[in-house]
C-alpha cells in the first residue's frame, strides 16, 4: 500500500532531530551538505521528510563506505528502507588526498587534532574529487516505498538527520566517502617530520670578500621545494568566521562564492 502523502504515518520512537524549526545543520560541513541537497531536491518533498525527521519516524541510520542505510516508519505497517548511495573514490585517489593533506602542515595538524578545517572541501576540489554531492546526478537516492520522487519524504528524512549526525561526527563526511578518521589519522601520522628549515643553512659556507660572487657549496644541501598551489578563489570566505546574515535562507558566504570565482585571476598556462 502507497504511503500517501495525506495521511499521518504511524508514530515511530525513532531518531528524533534536535532542531525543532527552521534550518537543520549546525556546523560548517552538515550545513554545506544541506544546502547543496536543497539547490536541487523537490521543496515540497524536502519539508515533508524534515517533518518526517523531527517526528522521529527514522528508526535507525547507519554510515557505511559510500552508502548510508536507514529504515523509516510511513503510514503503512512495514518501516521503509532508505539507501543513500554516492560515488566511490578509488584507492589511488584516496592516497592522493591523503598525501595533499599530510604535506600542508595547517591541514595536518587540524586533522590530528580532531577538527575539520573549512578548506577541505577545496583540497577535495583541486584533485578533482568532491567531498559533497554537488547535484542529483551525484547522490543516488534509493526507497521501498512507491514514490518514485526524487527524494522521497522517507529519503529526505535521512538526509536531514544525517546532516545533523555530520555535526556530532564531521569525520562521518569522510566515513561516506570511504575512509574512517581512524585510516585517516593513521596514513597522517605515518608521514616523516620535514627537516627543519635551519638545520640545512647551518651547514652553508660563510661568505668571504674575495668569493662573495661565488655560491658557497652548502647551498647544495638544500632541497627545493615545490611551488606552493595558488589560493582558491573564495578562500578567505571559508577561513574568516562567517557572519550571521542569510539570504533568502542560504548563508552569505555561499551566496557570495560565485562572485569570487568570477573575480578570481586565470592561473597562469603552462
Amino acid at each position: 500500500m502507497a504511503d500517501f502523502p495525506w495521511r499521518e504515518p504511524i508514530e515511530a520512537d525513532g531518531i528524533r532531530a534536535r532542531t525543532r524549526r527552521g534550518s537543520i545543520g549546525a556546523r560548517w560541513w552538515s550545513r554545506r551538505f544541506i544546502d547543496l541537497v536543497e539547490s536541487f531536491a523537490d521543496a515540497g518533498r524536502l519539508a515533508r521528510g524534515r517533518s518526517y525527521a523531527r517526528k522521529g519516524q527514522v528508526i535507525d541510520l547507519r554510515v557505511e563506505r559510500y552508502e548510508v542505510t536507514a529504515r523509516v516508519q510511513g503510514s503503512v505497517a512495514e518501516p521503509y528502507e532508505v539507501a543513500l548511495g554516492i560515488d566511490a573514490i578509488t584507492e589511488s585517489g584516496w592516497r592522493r588526498i591523503e598525501e595533499e593533506l599530510a604535506s600542508r602542515a595547517v591541514f595536518r595538524a587540524r586533522l590530528l587534532a580532531g577538527e575539520m578545517p573549512p578548506e577541505i572541501e577545496w583540497v577535495f576540489a583541486e584533485l578533482g574529487f568532491a567531498l559533497f554531492p554537488g547535484s542529483a546526478a551525484d547522490l543516488h537516492m534509493m526507497c521501498s516505498c512507491p514514490d518514485w520522487g526524487d527524494p522521497c519524504k522517507h529519503a529526505a528524512a535521512v538526509l536531514y538527520l544525517l546532516a545533523e549526525a555530520f555535526d556530532d561526527d564531521p569525520f562521518l563526511v569522510l566515513a561516506w566517502n570511504g575512509r574512517t578518521k581512524e585510516q585517516l589519522l593513521t596514513a597522517l601520522r605515518r608521514r616523516p617530520d620535514a627537516e627543519p628549515e635551519g638545520e640545512a643553512e647551518a651547514e652553508a659556507e660563510p661568505l668571504a670578500a674575495e668569493g662573495f660572487w661565488t655560491p658557497p657549496s652548502g647551498l647544495a644541501a638544500l632541497r627545493e621545494r615545490p611551488p606552493a598551489p595558488p589560493v582558491p578563489a573564495g578562500f578567505i570566505l571559508r577561513v574568516a568566521t562567517p557572519p550571521a546574515v542569510k539570504v533568502r535562507r542560504r548563508d552569505l558566504v555561499d551566496v557570495l562564492a560565485p562572485a569570487y570565482e568570477a573575480l578570481a585571476p586565470e592561473a597562469p598556462e603552462g
